[in-house]
C-alpha cells in the first residue's frame, strides 16, 4: 500500500510540469496565481518536493481541474463526469444519467451504415417507453406501420412494445437524445406550453 502511494506521489511532479507547459504558463505566472513561490513549484515539478494538499489544492483551482486529475487517482464519484460510451449493433450510446431505476437519458449516434438497402428493415419490440429528439441529421423512424423521416429539431415518443426501428434517412450520421423509461412511466412536464401550436 505504501509503495502504491509513493508511486502516485512520485508521478505528480511530471504531471504538473506537463500540465503547466501544455497551458503555456510560466512558473512566475503560476506563482502569482497560486501564492506558491516559483522555487517551490519548480521543486515540486522536479520531484524534489513531495506533493501535499496545501500545494495541490491551489494548483487544482488555478488549472481548473479536479484534484484527482493532478494525482492520477482513479475516476470516482458522479459517473456523468466520465461518460463511458456503449457500442451496440453498430450504434453508440453515451449515458447521460446513472440513477437506479427511473427514466434513463442517452445520447445516441447512428453511423452511416445504419441506412438499410431494403425498404422494410427488421423492427424490434421490448418493454418500455421512449422519447427522442433529433440533434443532427435526418432520422428514419419506423413505428408499427408508419415510416417517417424526422429532421433535426423534431421529437417523437412511443411505447416500445410497438414494433420500431431507428436509422439514418439519407446515409449521413444521425445524433439524437433519448429518454427511456419503464412501462407506464411518463415524462413529467411541470409547466405546459401556452404557445399556440405551429401545426394543425
Amino acid at each position: 500500500m505504501g509503495e502504491d502511494v509513493n508511486d502516485v506521489l512520485d508521478a505528480v511532479g511530471p504531471r504538473l510540469r506537463a500540465l503547466r507547459r501544455h497551458r503555456r504558463i510560466s512558473l512566475a505566472e503560476l506563482s502569482t496565481t497560486t501564492g506558491i513561490s516559483a522555487s517551490t513549484l519548480s521543486r515540486l515539478e522536479s520531484g524534489k518536493r513531495r506533493a501535499n494538499l496545501e500545494l495541490l489544492l491551489p494548483l487544482a483551482q488555478a488549472y481548473g481541474v479536479p484534484l484527482d486529475d493532478l494525482v492520477g487517482a482513479p475516476h470516482t464519484g458522479d459517473p456523468r463526469i466520465h461518460l463511458q460510451p456503449i457500442h451496440r449493433q453498430g450504434m453508440t450510446f453515451v449515458p447521460l444519467s446513472r440513477r437506479a431505476g427511473g427514466v434513463q437519458a442517452y445520447k445516441m449516434i447512428i453511423p452511416t451504415r445504419r441506412a438499410p438497402a431494403q425498404s422494410n428493415p427488421r423492427t424490434k419490440t421490448h418493454e418500455g417507453y421512449e422519447w427522442l429528439y433529433v440533434l443532427n441529421g435526418r432520422l428514419r423512424l419506423i413505428l408499427g406501420d408508419r415510416d417517417m423521416v424526422l429532421p433535426s429539431g423534431e421529437a417523437a415518443e412511443f411505447d416500445t412494445r410497438l414494433p420500431h426501428w431507428l436509422g439514418t434517412a439519407d446515409g449521413a450520421p444521425v445524433e439524437l437524445l433519448i429518454l427511456f423509461g419503464h412501462q407506464g412511466e411518463r415524462v413529467h412536464v411541470r409547466v405546459p406550453s401556452t404557445a399556440p401550436s405551429a401545426r394543425p
